[in-house]
């Protein structure tokens, strides 16, 4: 039921029969450390994590292929990673244009229906579902909130990256990146998932022909849009 092997995990539930709280405090004179309270220790890691997510460029992970669209579904530890690139014959810019008015009134473009009973599935849930929508409808900020997503980094013409704030047996990401090239760009799709348990395997697989079809149909109207839509 945890996401390391069987082996490490027997290693780590035998250990907890020893007796980690410490009485003699003479290490706190020979060593720079000190210690900080369980919920701290969590937060570092989360933040650590979700670090190692944003600076990691995960085209840089898998080996590119002549095909002009790439679909890499990959593990790296325990996350799942969907992740696609299209060229475009246009500027970032112009690439970017519509990655930037993506959901809210405007829908995702492909798929919308699909996309809405989710959210009506995550109300049931007690998730926000679609309802919030989004501030502007041609802007995006840090800290906004985009349907079920909330904005967790922005860069105008280069990337944008969403946090899923749905409910769900782990944790997710969304993020778009443009590349310029000497053709015009290159749009990169990222979708990622960090399971919970079992649970959140199942459910990834369980749903993966439907991402496997949003995911490459969002992509598609995403370059089609930047392609023949004004900037």
């Amino acid at each position: 039921m945890t996401p390391v092997y069987a082996r490490v995990g027997r290693e780590l539930i035998g250990g907890l029969k020893n007796r980690s709280v410490v009485n003699d405090p003479s290490a706190l004179s020979a060593f720079p450390l000190r210690p900080v309270g369980l919920t701290e220790a969590i937060a570092r890691a989360i933040r650590h994590e979700d670090q190692v997510f944003a600076q990691t460029r995960w085209s840089d992970a898998r080996a590119s292929c002549g095909d002009p669209q790439l679909l890499a579904e990959a593990r790296f530890g325990t996350r799942i990673v969907d992740r696609r690139k299209v060229r475009v014959a246009v500027g970032p810019d112009q690439a970017f244009a519509p990655i930037a008015k993506i959901g809210g009134y405007q829908g995702w473009y492909y798929g919308t229906w699909l996309w809405r009973c989710r959210g009506a599935i995550d109300l049931l849930m007690g998730g926000p579902g679609m309802r919030r929508g989004r501030r502007d409808p041609n802007a995006l900020m840090v800290g906004d909130t985009l349907d079920f997503w909330r904005v967790e980094a922005c860069e105008p013409g280069r990337q944008l990256r969403l946090a899923a704030e749905m409910k769900l047996p782990g944790r997710a990401w969304l993020e778009f990146e443009v590349i310029p090239d000497a053709e015009g760009a290159i749009i990169h799709q990222t979708a990622l998932f960090d399971p919970v348990g079992l649970l959140g395997l199942v459910y990834w697989y369980a749903l993966l022909p439907v991402h496997k079809l949003i995911f490459g149909g969002l992509l598609r109207e995403i370059a089609r849009r930047a392609e023949t839509d004004p900037a």
